[in-house]
């Protein structure tokens, strides 16, 4: 799986206003800002986004997925570099 395809799948089952994607092909960080994660805990919003990847997640297709989590109003008070 390439970066451009997990940011793909993510992107298609969560509305994201930014998504960032890095990795090496199995273990992945990401930058997810959605209205979506709005009075959700940090818990609640991966599982969202592991909601977005289902079995991929089970069959190692990604093996581990490092995320950042923010609803736009953190992402506008969040310094980025």
């Amino acid at each position: 799986m390439t970066a451009s395809e997990l940011r793909s799948l993510i992107a298609a089952g969560l509305p994201c206003e930014h998504l960032e994607v890095d990795g090496d092909g199995r273990h992945w960080s990401a930058v997810i800002v959605s209205a979506e994660f709005e009075g959700k805990r940090a818990i609640q919003r991966h599982q969202r986004v592991y909601a977005t990847l289902g079995a991929r997640m089970h069959t190692d297709e990604v093996h581990a997925l490092s995320m950042r989590t923010y609803t736009p109003a953190e992402w506008a008070s969040t310094p980025h570099p």
